[in-house]
This record gives structure tokens, sequence and C-alpha cells, in this order.
């Protein structure tokens, strides 16, 4: 049996509400009567913000162009980042992926952007653990995952027995304040940061699994393969493990008429002034167990070089199990 893994950075999918608000429950309306709700109090509702600004939802046309890659992928298992939360996942497979998806997870995280990780599975699902508390051993009091390092099992139909297990993760970005008194430094702390969280993520994942272990380690991890921020997790020695999209396929040509020199690539930065870099940072790493079952693996190409409904292209792998 072949089962599909992928993983997709669905970049800001926020739900079509810019509040939630406390209201008292209203009688159950009739025919002939309505009710009217009204936020004249500030007590009685929360605005969403961030940076002083209303988290606004996800233009439906964006939604759209995100169903429409995810149903043409058609994995068995993709996980998810940057969603608002377990209801606007929920929303999302169920109005605009017409419930492709029987299973759903997410986990509220620590990022103060309100982006979470998730996965989506048409198979059944076992334990979930969040292992978002991990402390930071730089500073012990916070917590070391931006967001989470989110650990699922992924059930054969019998429930009885799993297929395999899937750690997803959105590692720390490159972003840097345009106010900071120190870009550089900053920059640095950010890559040092990212490297720490590759440290416990091994440390983790190593702790969890025996020698012989199926699992995947799949996300965001907002570096090359080849970085050295990412060296403490995907070189290490207990892991082994080996990346899944060595030899991937475009699902079409990037768009264009100078494409870059590999096709091995998710995320396009454009600096100005500079030629755009393009960057693998969707990975999909296997377990040494797995490695010889990698049947193939794909990278859905965008459309337009800006991205359809996300700046990031999705990844997966199809492994014979």
């Amino acid at each position: 049996m072949a089962l599909s893994v992928g993983t997709f950075n669905l970049n800001n999918l926020f739900s079509r509400f810019d509040f939630s608000a406390n209201v008292a429950a209203a009688a159950m309306p009739t025919a002939s009567s309505k009710t009217v709700f009204r936020f004249d109090d500030p007590a009685g509702y929360e605005l969403r913000t961030y940076q002083g600004r209303l988290v606004n939802p996800k233009p439906q046309a964006e939604r759209m162009l995100l169903a429409g890659r995810i149903k043409k992928m058609d994995v068995d298992v993709l996980a998810v980042q940057e969603v608002e939360d377990i209801d606007t996942l929920r929303q999302f497979n169920r109005v605009e992926l017409g419930g492709l998806y029987e299973h759903v997870v997410l986990i509220e995280g620590n990022d103060p952007r309100l982006i979470d990780v998730g996965l989506l599975s048409k198979h059944p699902l076992g334990a979930v653990t969040s292992w978002q508390q991990t402390a930071d051993p730089a500073a012990p009091t916070r917590a070391v995952f931006s967001r989470d390092l989110l650990q699922v099992e992924v059930l054969r139909p019998d429930r009885r027995t799993h297929w395999f297990t899937v750690f997803v993760t959105h590692l720390k970005s490159h972003y840097v304040p345009w106010d900071a008194p120190d870009s550089d430094a900053e920059a640095e702390r950010a890559n040092e940061l990212r490297k720490r969280q590759c440290e416990a993520a091994a440390r983790i994942i190593a702790a969890q699994m025996r020698p012989g272990s199926r699992f995947l380690v799949v996300g965001d991890m907002n570096d090359a393969e080849e970085s050295p921020y990412l060296e403490p997790l995907v070189q290490s020695r207990r892991l082994k493990l080996v990346s899944g999209l060595t030899h991937a396929m475009e699902t079409h040509p990037v768009p264009g008429s100078t494409p870059p020199p590999s096709p091995l690539w998710t995320e396009r930065f454009k600096p100005n002034g500079s030629p755009a870099a393009y960057t693998l940072m969707d990975q999909i790493w296997l377990s040494p167990s797995l490695v010889p079952r990698l049947h193939e693996a794909f990278i859905d190409r965008r459309t337009k070089l800006a991205g359809d409904g996300s700046d990031h292209d999705p990844t997966w792998v199809v492994i014979d199990l």
C-alpha cells in the first residue's frame, strides 16, 4: 500500500472574522422574531490584533487557490503551518476542501501572530503530543519553539497499530523588525534560536522513537537543508534522517523566463536590487526505516512567481508501505 505525506505553509490562514465576541446566549429565534447582537460595550468583545493592527481574514480567492492545490495533490496526510486555530482549519477542510480529510489536528502554539501548525489526515490518528512548552536552554523560563513541535501517530484502519509518526514544526523565521537597532545582531539571534530549536527537536525525537521506528519530520524549516543552523536535527547521528526530496519532481515548470539553477525550492525571496533567492524551506525528512520505502517525491509548483494563495510551494512524498 502506498501512502502520501506532504507539508504546506498556508500563509496566514486566518478566519473570516475580525473579532471574537463573548455575548450572552440569545433565546431561540422564531419565524416572527429576530435576534440582534450589539457591540457597544468593549467589555463584550475582543478585537484580534497583532502589533496594533486588526487580524484580517485570508481573502476567499486565496483560500480557493490553496484548496485547489491541495485537492490536486490529494495526499493522504498533510502537515500545515500558519493556521489561526482548529476551528479555522476545520472550516477550511469542511468548506473549501469539501471534507477531503476526515481527521483534523491543531493545538494552539506559542506564536503571538496566532499562526499554528496542524495536520490533516484521511487515516485515523492516535496519540497527539505538543512539545511547545519545551524550555529554551539559553533562557529556561522561555519556550524554545516559536510555534510548536507537534507529534502525531497515523494509524492503520484497524486503529490498533500505526503506519508511522509525523513530527510537524515551523522553525524560527529570518524576519528582522524594521526598527531593530542592530539588524545583523537580530538576524544572528534568529539563526541561533533556529539552531536551538533543531537541537531540542532532535533530543525529543530521539527520546520518543526507537532505532527502527517509522517517522517523518516535516514542516517549514525556514532555512535550506544544508544550513548549519538545521544541522543539529537533519544531520543528527542518532536520528540519521534522510531528505525525502532529493529527487523531487516539479508538477510543472517554474513561471518566468529565467528558472533557478535547481528545481529544489519552495520559497522565493527577492530583495530590492538583488537577484531572487530560491530556498527549499518546506522539507520532509525520513527515518532510516522509511528510506527504502520512498517511491517518489513532488513539489507542486506555483503558476505565478508571487505564489498561488501562499508564498510557499507544498511538497510531498509517496511511501510504499
